[in-house]
C-alpha cells in the first residue's frame, strides 16, 4: 500500500470533503492528470466548491430484482450526494455520468427538480400496482443542497396525497423539516424512516462522513421524528473492522434511547472504484492501523476486498463475521429493537380527484 495516491489533490483544496482524488472514470479512453506548466508563477488553485445541475427525467421509479434487497423500486431525487462519505458503495454510479467516483460524486451533483410531477403521472397510471418505494438507497435526499431545492419535501408530498407506502434511509437531520408529513404517514402505517450511525465519535465521524451532521444530532433526530409518530430504524451501517466494530453495542443502546423502535446492520463493501479511494483515505487518515483493517476487510469478503456475490455482500463471511452478527443480535434483543417489523400498508392506496374528475358513485 503507497502512503499517498499518485493524483492526491491539496488537502486546502479539497477541505470538507471525504475523498483525496478525482481520478478518471474507468469508462474513459484516457486519463488526465494536472502537470506543472514550467512557469516559475504561483499557482494557487482554488478550493473545489460543489456544483449542481439540473436532470429532466422521463421516469423516477427505478426497479430491482436483487435477491438480497428487501424492495423492488426506488426514487433517487439526486445523484452524486454532498456528503462525502468515503465508504459510500454508491460512488461508482457517477462513472456512468463521465464523472469521476471520487471528488466529482462530492462535488458535482444532479438534481431532479421535476421528479415529484413525474412521479404522480407514473402513480396515476391504471397499471400501476403499490409497493413500498424507496428513498435513499442509492444518495441521500436530505443531504445540505435539499435545504434549498426542496425536491425530497416535493415528492412526499405526493406520497401522502395517494396515500403510498415509502421507506427512507438518510443520515441528514434537515428530515426533521418533513416531521410533519412524516409524522401522519406514520400514524397511517405508511412510512418507515432509517438513521444511519456509523459512530458515535465526533472526529471519526467527521473524517469519514464530513458534511453529515453529528452523531449526536443524527440521534435528536430520531427522537424528534418518533415524537412526531414516525417509527426509526437505527442502520449502524457500515460496520468498519478495526475502525468502529467496538461502536456497535453502544450504538444500538444510544438509539434505543433516542426513541428507536428497530436495527439493522452491514459490514463494510468496497465495490469497484471504492476500494481505492478508501484505501487512500486510510494511508492519510489512520496510517497505524490501515494494513489490519484491509486485512480484516480482505478476510470478511474471502480473500478480497470486496465480493459482490448475493447472500455475502452485505453480511461478510468467516469467523469475525459471524462473531460480528452475534454481538448485534444480543444487543438488539437486550435494548429492545426489533430486526425484523411488519411490512408498511398497501391497501390505502388511492389516486385523488383532480379538478373536472367524474366524482364516484361509492
Amino acid at each position: 500500500m503507497s502512503d499517498a495516491a499518485p493524483d492526491k489533490i491539496p488537502a486546502a483544496r479539497r477541505k470538507g470533503r471525504g475523498a483525496l482524488t478525482n481520478a478518471t472514470n474507468r469508462f474513459e479512453a484516457v486519463t488526465r492528470e494536472a502537470a506543472h506548466d514550467g512557469w516559475d508563477l504561483p499557482e494557487d488553485l482554488p478550493q473545489i466548491r460543489t456544483e449542481v445541475r439540473e436532470e429532466r427525467p422521463r421516469t423516477v421509479i427505478t426497479r430491482n430484482a436483487s435477491p438480497d434487497i428487501s424492495f423492488d423500486r426506488s426514487i433517487n431525487p439526486y445523484r452524486g450526494c454532498e456528503h462525502g462519505c468515503i465508504y459510500c458503495f454508491a460512488r461508482p454510479t457517477h462513472a456512468y455520468l463521465g464523472l469521476s467516483p471520487g471528488l466529482d460524486f462530492e462535488t458535482r451533483l444532479i438534481a431532479r427538480p421535476d421528479a415529484p410531477d413525474v412521479l404522480e403521472r407514473e402513480l396515476r397510471k391504471p397499471s400501476y400496482r403499490p409497493a413500498t418505494i424507496a428513498i435513499g438507497t442509492n444518495t441521500d435526499a436530505y443531504q445540505p443542497i435539499e435545504r434549498d431545492r426542496g425536491i425530497m419535501r416535493a415528492i412526499l408530498e405526493v406520497l401522502e396525497a395517494y396515500n403510498h407506502p415509502v421507506g427512507i434511509a438518510t443520515k441528514g437531520t434537515l428530515i426533521e423539516r418533513d416531521a410533519d408529513i412524516l409524522g401522519r404517514m406514520g400514524r397511517k402505517g405508511l412510512v418507515r424512516v432509517g438513521m444511519t450511525v456509523t459512530t458515535l465519535d465526533p472526529k471519526t465521524a467527521r473524517l469519514m462522513e464530513p458534511r453529515v451532521p453529528s452523531p449526536a444530532r443524527r440521534l435528536q433526530a430520531i427522537r424528534t421524528l418518533t415524537e412526531a409518530g414516525c417509527p426509526v430504524r437505527v442502520m449502524v451501517s457500515p460496520v468498519i473492522p478495526a475502525l468502529t466494530d467496538h461502536e456497535v453495542e453502544a450504538i444500538l443502546e444510544a438509539a434505543a434511547g433516542a426513541g428507536a423502535i428497530a436495527a439493522s446492520t452491514i459490514l463494510l463493501r468496497l465495490p469497484r472504484e471504492v476500494s481505492g479511494l478508501f484505501t487512500d483515505w486510510l494511508a492519510e487518515h489512520f496510517p497505524d492501523r490501515a494494513d489490519r483493517i484491509l486485512n480484516r476487510i480482505r478476510e470478511l469478503h474471502g480473500g478480497k476486498l470486496y465480493d459482490p456475490e448475493w447472500g455475502k455482500r452485505f453480511t461478510g463471511q468467516g469467523h469475525w463475521a459471524r462473531l460480528m452478527h452475534h454481538r448485534f443480535a444480543i444487543a438488539v434483543r437486550r435494548n429492545g429493537l426489533a430486526e425484523r417489523l411488519p411490512p408498511l400498508r398497501n391497501d390505502l392506496f388511492a389516486v385523488p380527484p383532480r379538478a373536472g374528475d367524474q366524482l364516484s358513485l361509492f
